[in-house]
């Protein structure tokens, strides 16, 4: 498992890169992208979203 972002509900704020331990959030072009091959499903990027844009997968 691992987490996506939802690119019609991401402001692009940056509030999860920032909670990433792993490293796994990056700017895209407009919205942060999640690199699943390095994502640990930890979540905590999700509890931080206030769009609510990241969901598990």
């Amino acid at each position: 498992m691992s987490r996506f972002i939802e690119s019609d509900k991401c402001v692009n704020c940056g509030a999860c890169e920032g909670q990433c331990p792993v490293n796994a959030i990056s700017e895209g072009e407009g919205v942060r992208v999640i690199d699943e091959s390095i994502c640990v499903d930890c979540a905590a990027c999700e509890s931080v979203c206030p769009t609510d844009a990241i969901h598990q997968v």
